[in-house]
């Protein structure tokens, strides 16, 4: 009986594994970012960005493999609105579109330097054709 619970649980945990790869080899975490000449208020959130985001979302949003994408359709204004951004940033958030666990709250980013990261986002998902579409 004991080997039986044993195989079973082997069987489990190579399925588990596996599935869980597959989906970590659907989501590759990267996008081609295309970056045209920024304002100035996102010039700065560019710079915050680069300083305390882009070691998990990748430069310019683009994504790494501990971090999603943030020029990505999933985060147009329509479904993630900028309060989102803010509270993901504020509050944490829990995993839910990437399968890269949970955020945690960035509270070394202060007001000010939230409002430009989100300039900056906003403006690079415009030029990479991410707009607003209802959620």
């Amino acid at each position: 009986m004991n080997t039986k619970i044993l195989w079973v649980s082997i069987v489990l945990a190579l399925f588990s594994w596996s599935a869980t790869k597959s989906l970590a080899n659907d989501f590759k975490g990267h996008v081609n970012v295309t970056l045209k000449p920024l304002s100035q208020r996102a010039q700065t959130g560019q710079q915050v960005f680069n300083v305390n985001c882009a070691v998990c979302h990748g430069e310019n949003g683009s994504g790494t493999r501990v971090g999603p994408p943030l020029i990505h359709n999933i985060y147009n204004p329509g479904h993630h609105n900028n309060a989102s951004f803010s509270r993901a940033v504020t509050k944490g958030v829990q995993q839910h579109h990437w399968p890269y666990g949970n955020m945690a709250p960035q509270k070394h980013v202060g007001f000010s330097d939230l409002s430009n990261i989100l300039a900056f986002i906003r403006e690079v998902q415009q030029m990479n054709g991410v707009g607003y579409e209802k959620h």
